[in-house]
């Protein structure tokens, strides 16, 4: 049933047509925003390093143990830092984005720093521990203070700012996607700090591997759920 405004383009003057021409742009409009969202899931896969990114990261953790079980702690931290290097040239060889590789090359850096300081092979995982709790503790008090981080990532990377903070629903959308990835990181503090006060080296480095990419794959595929509900949904600028 056409509308009063689609009556009146009707009877209108000729110089109506310029308005009636822009309709079918103005129509796209939410098509075209629409398109932006496997956009935006490809943006936050990037810059997480691709799945690759997240696999290639447990390979120095896969290295460290054996090496150190048999060759000893200096060894093993040489073998990691080698394997994190080997990692970096590798994507750069690929010409693949490298900012994963180099925070990697970086974190194995430190991680290897605590554990020589220490002199104990369970120093290794130290910074991944608390770096786990930092994380959950952010994750949980951006949905205390209602600007919950998936949603703040999401209008950064898009550049639609914070306009998603008047519509309830999408905040709502946004605090279970963000509440995610706290328990995510809050899982891995709480086993990995029970192991590594009991001194199970293997243990941890196990708990690491299997609670790294696939549980960052769980907590991805709620986001992309999260961003893809908030594509359809409208965002009302009012107060």
């Amino acid at each position: 049933m056409p509308s009063s405004h689609d009556n009146g383009a009707d009877f209108g003057s000729p110089a109506d047509a310029p308005v009636r021409a822009t309709a079918p742009e103005q129509q796209t409009s939410p098509h075209t925003e629409a398109a932006e969202v496997p956009r935006t899931e490809q943006t936050l896969l990037e810059q997480m390093g691709g799945f690759s990114g997240l696999i290639y990261s447990t390979v120095p953790v896969v290295v460290f143990v054996p090496v150190n079980s048999f060759f000893g702690l200096t060894a093993a931290l040489w073998a990691a830092l080698g394997a994190a290097a080997a990692i970096l040239i590798w994507r750069l060889i690929r010409r693949s984005p490298i900012q994963p590789a180099i925070s990697g090359f970086v974190g194995v850096g430190i991680c290897a720093f605590i554990a020589w300081r220490m002199g104990e092979a369970k120093g290794y995982f130290l910074f991944g521990i608390y770096t786990s709790l930092v994380y959950a503790a952010g994750f949980v008090l951006s949905i205390l203070v209602r600007r919950p981080l998936v949603g703040v990532i999401w209008g950064a990377l898009n550049g639609h700012g914070s306009v998603w903070r008047s519509d309830r629903r999408l905040v709502r959308l946004y605090d279970v996607a963000t509440a995610i990835w706290a328990l995510v990181f809050g899982a891995r503090y709480l086993v990995q700090s029970e192991l590594y006060d009991s001194d199970q080296t293997g243990w941890l480095a196990a708990a690491r591997i299997g609670m790294g990419w696939p549980l960052t794959a769980v907590a991805f595929g709620v986001t992309i759920w999260a961003v893809r509900r908030a594509g359809h949904l409208p965002v009302h600028s009012g107060a």
